[in-house]
């Protein structure tokens, strides 16, 4: 079930709808249906209606602006760290998992604390990178 009621010419119209259901305490998706029902109770248009009139933007291509930043979310994130950065970052992971040992998790994390913190620390403090002289030319 796609969830796509009509189309409106090549365009689709999607009812939104609150969803209220139960799953298995395994359900590996539990956290995410936990959210949809929660986000559920809240009606998003109220906020794309006032974008709508305060931008002069149709309320469709909002929502639709919306959905598609959401839904390519992911691939945004490995478009800006980069598929070597992800192999990095992966690499203390699966090195964890296939020890199968809290001890080596445990390592793992704080692997990637300072991966992290390394890759966070010319936003934490702009000054660690010397400023660039934009009319130098290169040598």
């Amino acid at each position: 079930m796609t969830g796509v009621e009509d189309w409106d010419g090549d365009e689709p119209v999607v009812r939104l709808r609150r969803w209220r259901a139960t799953w298995p305490d395994d359900d590996p998706h539990a956290n995410f249906k936990a959210e949809v029902v929660s986000y559920g109770l809240l009606d998003p248009l109220t906020t794309v209606r006032g974008m709508s009139e305060n931008l002069d933007i149709p309320v469709g291509a909002i929502a639709r602006y919306v959905l598609a930043k959401w839904a390519t979310g992911g691939s945004g994130g490995l478009l800006e760290l980069g598929p070597v950065m992800v192999h990095r970052l992966w690499e203390p992971v699966a090195a964890a998992e296939a020890e199968d040992s809290d001890e080596r998790r445990l390592a793992a994390y704080h692997q990637l604390r300072q991966m992290l913190s390394w890759l966070r620390l010319p936003l934490e403090d702009p000054t660690v990178y010397p400023a660039q002289d934009a009319g130098a030319e290169a040598g």
